[in-house]
């Protein structure tokens, strides 16, 4: 009978790999067509592999907790001729037991120009360790400690707190591979894929020379508003819509600098952090200084939900402009968030603390619930004043959230 292969499938356009979670197969199982066999994370979402043809499970290539590229074979289903006919997939003609005869089903896949690969593991492309404090630093890194660099997937930042023997502290192979034999016996966990996002993320915005402005925000008169709405949208709605009518308003200081030119926003898409498990998730509301607030209360809610889940869309996270997150939650009163690469502004929410806010209307000092509102900023396309500026209006739009 035929034999078609399990492939692991192209799960968004940035997705290059992905991780195999839970194997939902055995040997022997009978498998029906569009079902979900096998469970895999990216670094954006867990998704299932579905089986593209009914028929019985007769290799599984693979092993759960590793990581397997786009087009690996993860598995062989046998077929009947009429089940391959109706669905149009290729078939392996030769039986993969032996290693001669996977050769040869190899070379006659490739020839059908399926994309066969073949099935092996491959390393998480960053490998963050852990390193000690150390006086000296990398600074010129030689030919000879790349190419090795390279072959374990290490970046500058990983060993920048070697102390270097080479000259003028310069961090020498053997100082690598000393560092390496120490840490051996510390202990340690396996990153996982949106660990690995999040930490390649930073270091590419870190590129930049970031700044962080803040000033306080007196929440009483949005949490009053939040109290008579039956919606009952969360604190970082509202900064978020105040967040896009501001950029609306001025679009420049949302603008993202490409050579010698300043890219404009073409609509007002904000994004917000969602805190999931070992990473933060960053759906985007699309035009959100279109929508009111109570307009965007079932569509933020949806994206938070779909978030949390890990089960989010490609789409749904894509060209944001901008994005807010509410460290507040964590009970912080001040932070200084890092824009994502792709954006120019991160706006961050603290923890509301009552204090003492004096009245010139009534000439006392009276109660308030205060937070602190921190803009951090790419500082090549904005300057502190018009960052300044920027939560200024944010703050005044927010006084009157009936507004929104």
């Amino acid at each position: 009978m035929p034999k078609v292969p399990i492939l692991m499938p192209q799960l968004g356009e940035s997705i290059a790999e992905a991780t195999i979670i839970r194997l939902n197969i055995a040997l022997g199982d009978h498998v029906e067509r569009d079902q979900e066999i096998i469970e895999v994370e990216t670094n954006k979402a867990v998704m299932d592999v579905t089986s593209l043809c009914a028929g019985e499970v007769v290799e599984i290539l693979v092993e759960e907790e590793q990581s397997y590229a786009v087009g690996t074979v993860l598995g062989v289903l046998e077929v009947s001729q009429d089940e391959l006919d109706s669905t149009g997939e290729v078939s392996i003609d030769a039986p993969l037991k032996s290693q001669e005869s996977e050769e040869d089903a190899t070379l006659h896949f490739k020839a059908e120009g399926a994309g066969y690969r073949e099935p092996k593991t491959i390393e998480p492309n960053i490998k963050g360790l852990p390193v000690p404090a150390g006086k000296g630093g990398a600074h010129y890194i030689s030919p000879r400690m790349r190419a090795r660099m390279t072959e374990l997937g290490l970046r500058a930042a990983d060993i920048s707190a070697i102390s270097g023997s080479g000259g003028g502290g310069r961090v020498t192979v053997e100082d690598l591979e000393k560092f390496l034999e120490e840490i051996k016996s510390w202990p340690s966990t396996k990153a996982s894929p949106i660990r690995l996002a999040v930490a390649d993320a930073m270091r590419r915005s870190w590129t930049r020379p970031l700044a962080t402005v803040g000033r306080p925000l007196v929440m009483d008169n949005i949490l009053n508003h939040r109290k008579g709405l039956a919606s009952k949208p969360g604190p970082a709605l509202y900064i978020l819509r105040a967040l896009a009518l501001a950029l609306a308003e001025n679009p420049t200081t949302a603008g993202y600098l490409i050579g010698e030119s300043v890219v404009h926003p073409r609509s007002f898409d904000i994004g917000v952090a969602v805190q999931v498990e070992d990473g933060v998730l960053v759906p985007v509301i699309r035009n959100a200084d279109s929508k009111s607030l109570c307009e965007m209360v079932d569509e933020y809610d949806e994206l938070v939900r779909l978030a949390r889940a890990r089960q989010l869309p490609e789409a749904a996270t894509k060209h944001g402009i901008a994005t807010v997150t509410n460290f507040g939650t964590f009970g912080l009163t001040w932070g200084t968030p890092i824009p994502l690469p792709n954006e120019t502004l991160i706006l961050g929410l603290s923890a509301g603390v009552k204090r003492p806010v004096w009245s010139e209307d009534t000439g006392t000092f009276i109660p308030v619930i205060q937070a602190e509102i921190d803009l951090t900023f790419d500082h090549r396309v904005v300057d502190g004043g018009g960052a300044g500026m920027l939560l200024n209006r944010i703050s005044e739009l927010l006084q009157k959230p009936q507004d929104l």
